[in-house]
């Protein structure tokens, strides 16, 4: 299992540059921080899901949260640990929000080579927490599911996100009506079955194109039948299209 290249960690933060498939162990922090790819893209996996973010997202694990995550493309990872006082201005569970940037150029700082001295360090963070609560959450985030019928549908689309099967087909390989299992989208994770298989694919195109990728290949290993519907799907949920998100990745 590939391991960062380089890695600096001091009590307020840390920076781990890692290469292409590079996992982290699954562990807990005792503090909630924040997670941020200057370059590459970060998977987050989290008890309650599955967090993607690329260079214009960041992420947050709330103290205690079990996570791993995961580096696709040469990855340079920044980590922000929150005191209590701001984690509490910060939802409660896992969550991927827009990078401001404003937002950018605070983690940046206050990952970079110099340590800040603690009264810049504290407002530093109280300027990063007031540009997280504007921040819209984004629906980056797919939430794991817990009954067994589902996790059986994320299973199959998880490995092969071209399956164009309807609720239907895939009811029948895991032995549950559509109407059952569209119930169970709504009650559990709170989306429709096909919103919830777009996100899937948005985040299995964002590691493609961080791999280096190119749109059309992207648009179809990921269940588009032409490149104009991926670009419309991505452009809406990422921000960007995917061609100026592969050159401008932090735009």
């Amino acid at each position: 299992m590939p391991v960062a290249r380089q890695s600096r960690i001091w009590p307020a933060g840390g920076v781990h540059l890692w290469p292409s498939g590079g996992t982290s162990a699954a562990h807990t922090h005792p503090r909630g921080h924040l997670l941020y790819a200057a370059g590459g893209v970060l998977s987050v996996h989290t008890e309650r899901g599955t967090l993607i973010v690329p260079a214009n997202r960041v992420a947050w694990v709330p103290a205690g949260s079990a996570h791993h995550h995961r580096a696709h493309g040469e990855t340079d990872m920044r980590i922000v640990f929150l005191p209590a006082s701001l984690a509490r201005l910060i939802p409660g569970q896992p969550a991927v929000f827009l990078a401001s940037g404003l937002a950018r150029e605070v983690l940046l700082t206050l990952t970079g080579p110099r340590p800040l001295e603690r009264g810049p360090r504290a407002r530093l963070h109280r300027v990063l927490a007031d540009e997280l609560r504007a921040a819209p959450e984004q629906p980056l985030r797919l939430p794991e599911p817990r009954d067994d019928r589902l996790r059986a549908v994320a299973r199959i689309l998880d490995e092969d996100p071209a399956d164009t099967s309807s609720l239907a087909a895939l009811g029948r390989r895991v032995g549950a009506g559509a109407r059952t299992l569209s119930r169970l989208f709504h009650d559990e994770l709170g989306t429709t079955f096909y919103e919830w298989r777009t996100q899937l694919r948005i985040g299995h195109a964002l590691v493609l194109l961080a791999e280096g990728h190119d749109t059309t290949r992207v648009a179809h290993a990921c269940g588009w039948a032409n490149p104009s519907g991926f670009i419309a799907a991505f452009t809406a949920i990422v921000g960007t299209t995917p061609g100026r998100h592969r050159q401008h990745p932090a735009g």
